[in-house]
C-alpha cells in the first residue's frame, strides 16, 4: 500500500473533510497538516485504514498526586474521564477521532487507577478530590478551560466538575450516567431501602478488602464478565433467560455476572489484556474507594443541594443499559437539572459501555457538539 494514497473509511473522510466515494475515501497524506505527517496508519480490515496520530503517555503532578495521562493530537483541549472498571484505554476510539479532527485529546487514568497515584484512605476519593485533580490537570496542561467528557464514574466527575467550576469546564458531555443533584438522604441508607433483601453491588463494595479478595482472584474473568453482563449482548441474554429469583443480599458480586463465550464483538482479546494487565498491577482498592467515599461526598456536597449544571451538555446512554432501571427519572429530569442540555440520546442496541460498543455514534455526536462549543480548523500546510 502506498504511503501517499491510502484508503480510509467514510467516517474518517468526514472527520478529515475529504471526499468520500461509495463508502471508501482516498486521501493524499501530503495534504495532511504538518503535525499529522508523523501519523501511522492502522488497518481496520476490509481494506480500510484510519489515520492515527501519535499517542504519548506522561505523568502529571496535580492536586498533590500523580496522574498518568494519554495524549493524542493538538488543538483545543478535550479531557476524557473513564469509569469503573476501566482505564484511559477505554477512550481509544474517541481519542483517534478527536485528534484527527484537530483536538488535543487527553485521557487520564483517574485517581486510584493504573499508574496514577492510589491513596489508601477512602476519604481521599470524594468528588471534591476528583474535581480538584481535573482542575490541576487543566492547569498543568497550560489551559484556562476545556471541554470535559465522562463515562460512568467519569460522568459523575464530569457533571460535578461543571457544577463546581464552570469557569474551567465550559462544556461537558455525559455518557451512561445522567446528572443527579444531591439527594436528601445519605446514599448508602437510600440504597439499603431500595435494595431490600437483594444484593446491591455498591453496598457490597463498602466493606474494605471483601470485594478486593473476590475481584482480584481472577481479574481477566471479572473484567470479561462485567463487560459482557452490562453490554447489550448481556442484556439480551438475561432477557432470554431471566434469573428465577433476585440475587440475595449475602451473595457475591460475581454471582450477578455472566461470563461470556466468546467475548463481545466490541471487546477484543488485546483490549481485554490491556485492561487486565492494568488492574493486575494496580489492584482494585483505589477504584473501589470511589464507592466507599459516596457518603463523605454527600456530606461535602450540601452547598450544591438542588443546584443545576449551567454549561452546555449532551447526554448519551445505551438503550439496553441496565442502569436505566435506577437512573431513568434522572434522565427524564435533565432538561430541568441541566438547563443548557443540547440533546439526550438513547443509543439503540447499546448497553452500558457506550463509547466502546458504539464508538461511531458517540464520535459523531461529540464532534457535532464540539464544533459548536470548541470549534477548530484543522491545520493545513501552507
Amino acid at each position: 500500500m502506498s504511503v501517499e494514497a491510502s484508503r480510509i473509511d467514510s467516517a474518517t473522510c468526514a472527520i478529515l473533510g475529504q471526499p468520500d466515494h461509495a463508502g471508501i475515501g482516498w486521501i493524499d497524506l501530503a495534504e495532511i497538516a504538518a503535525a499529522q505527517r508523523r501519523a501511522s496508519l492502522r488497518h481496520l480490515g476490509h481494506g480500510h485504514t484510519v489515520l492515527l496520530l501519535p499517542l504519548t503517555h506522561q505523568s502529571i503532578e496535580t492536586n498533590d498526586i500523580r496522574l498518568r495521562v494519554a495524549i493524542q493530537g493538538d488543538g483545543p483541549l478535550v479531557l476524557l474521564c473513564h469509569g469503573f472498571p476501566e482505564t484511559s484505554h477505554s477512550w481509544q476510539h474517541e481519542m483517534q477521532a478527536l485528534a484527527a479532527a484537530g483536538y488535543r485529546a487527553v485521557a487520564p487514568d483517574l485517581r486510584g487507577y493504573g499508574e496514577s497515584s492510589r491513596p489508601d484512605a477512602s476519604d481521599a476519593y470524594t468528588q471534591l478530590h476528583i474535581v480538584g485533580d481535573l482542575v490541576g490537570l487543566v492547569d498543568a496542561l497550560g489551559e484556562k478551560s476545556c471541554v470535559l467528557v465522562g463515562h460512568d464514574w467519569g460522568a459523575v466527575a464530569t457533571w460535578n466538575a461543571a457544577l463546581m467550576r464552570p469557569d474551567r469546564f465550559r462544556a461537558v458531555a455525559g455518557l451512561s450516567i445522567p446528572y443527579m443533584p444531591r439527594i436528601d438522604q445519605q446514599p448508602t441508607r437510600a440504597l439499603k431501602q431500595f435494595a431490600g433483601e437483594r444484593l446491591s453491588y455498591i453496598l457490597y463494595f463498602q466493606a474494605p478488602d471483601v470485594a478486593e479478595a473476590e475481584i482480584e482472584a481472577d481479574v481477566p474473568r471479572l473484567l470479561r464478565a462485567v463487560c459482557h453482563t452490562h453490554s447489550a449482548a448481556g442484556a439480551a441474554q438475561r432477557a432470554a433467560a431471566p434469573p428465577a429469583q433476585p440475587v440475595p443480599r449475602d451473595a457475591r458480586w460475581l454471582d450477578t455476572l455472566i461470563d461470556p463465550a466468546p467475548l463481545p464483538a466490541w471487546l477484543t482479546p488485546a483490549d481485554l489484556a490491556v485492561c487486565s494487565d492494568a488492574f493486575t498491577g494496580s489492584g482494585f482498592h483505589g477504584p473501589l474507594n470511589w464507592y466507599r467515599a459516596i457518603d463523605r461526598t454527600w456530606e461535602l456536597m450540601a452547598p450544591w443541594r438542588n443546584a443545576p449544571v449551567m454549561v452546555p451538555a449532551p447526554f448519551m446512554c445505551g438503550a439496553e443499559d441496565r442502569g436505566l432501571l435506577l437512573y431513568r427519572p434522572a434522565v427524564e429530569a435533565l432538561p430541568q437539572t441541566v438547563p443548557l442540555l443540547t440533546t439526550s440520546v438513547l443509543l439503540p442496541g447499546c448497553g452500558h459501555w457506550a463509547q466502546q460498543e458504539r464508538p461511531d455514534e458517540v464520535n459523531a455526536a461529540l464532534l457535532e457538539f464540539l464544533a459548536v462549543v470548541a470549534p477548530t480548523q484543522r491545520a493545513r500546510p501552507a
